[in-house]
């Protein structure tokens, strides 16, 4: 099968588009026929091996696996001996193992069945962004109906998610991006837009229940500013992949040790991958509440040019790649 591969650390130039084995199935693992697959910032975080500390778990030197990808979506190719949610034939999206290839394999606990209404570019656009967005809002902001919430960075993969998650769940939304992205975060429900480049939200004077900061280029002290004083900050922005390992240790050490100290709250975010709520952004989806944002979908043989300018930090929403 053809695959994107790696096997030293750097820029998307290390990538290699390769044949290579097709994988077989375990136990507990799902075959995945790949029809589409999205890049994500967790992407070239594998390929770079950056921040540095993550190389304990993917290779000090070199990384341990030569896969790379992991949002998916395609067909049930094969299951292994204990799988029971899923058989041969059905459509299936969520997290795999090597997504940018022919055929990847992910756990049953990662994937879900597709929405019925998606199609498989759709589908390949939701599973991280979207439960990034959603477990931010309800789990670590405990947003809730009637609430405001700011979300910076509201024209990317997570933010374009966010927008529309949380006018579902009932909340004022204010969106901040850059001005070719206001209509954009308008059109997706925003009930307020800030362009960055002309007005500060910082310091507009305005506060809301939630900040959602998914760009994490201000200070601790800039962001409390646009906070109630018993508000939530949730931050999920690392920037772009040159910022460093010892900053981007600094900047969440720094929010930890300031969390005792003020009446507001600031809570970090991990996103978790279950099928639980993969199902629920499929219901939405069906629904018509959740529509993924594409910017631009790469051939396979064009993934490393699609990682390239996912780390630009300018696309608009998602980016796809096509394998079928």
């Amino acid at each position: 099968m053809r695959a994107v591969v790696y096997h030293l650390y750097g820029s998307p130039d290390v990538l290699e588009v390769k044949d290579i084995d097709k994988p077989v199935p375990t136990a507990d693992q799902i075959l995945i026929r790949v029809h589409n697959a999205s890049v994500n910032p967790y992407d070239w975080h594998f390929l770079r091996g950056t921040p540095s500390f993550i190389r304990l778990f993917t290779g000090l030197r070199h990384p341990k696996s030569p896969s790379l990808g992991a949002d998916v979506a395609g067909e049930v190719e094969a299951i292994g001996a204990q799988v029971k949610r899923f058989k041969p034939g059905e459509k299936v999206f969520g997290i795999a193992n090597g997504a940018f290839a022919q055929f990847a394999f992910a756990k049953e606990k990662d994937i879900a069945l597709m929405p019925e209404t998606a199609t498989f570019e759709q589908a390949a656009a939701i599973p991280m962004a979207g439960i990034t967005a959603l477990q931010g809002l309800r789990d670590s902001g405990r947003l809730r109906s009637g609430q405001r919430v700011l979300i910076n960075g509201a024209a990317g993969g997570v933010g374009s998610f966010a927008v529309q998650i949380a006018k579902h769940m009932g909340a004022s939304v204010t969106g901040v991006c850059s001005t070719r992205n206001v209509d954009l975060v308008r059109s997706m429900g925003a009930d307020a837009v800030i362009d960055y480049t002309r007005d500060d939200f910082t310091r507009s004077g305005a506060h809301f229940d939630v900040v959602f900061d998914l760009v994490g280029n201000r200070s601790l002290s800039d962001m409390r500013r646009a906070l109630e004083p018993h508000g939530v900050l949730v931050g999920c922005g690392g920037g772009g992949p040159d910022r460093g390992s010892f900053e981007l240790l600094a900047a969440m050490l720094g929010n930890v040790a300031a969390g005792p100290f003020i009446s507001q709250r600031i809570a970090g975010l991990l996103a978790k991958i279950n099928a639980e709520d993969l199902e629920y952004l499929a219901a939405l989806f069906d629904a018509g509440y959740l529509r993924p944002v594409i910017d631009r979908t790469f051939p396979l043989a064009e993934t490393a040019a699609a990682i390239r300018y996912v780390e630009q930090c300018h696309a608009r929403g998602k980016v796809v790649v096509s394998v079928s």
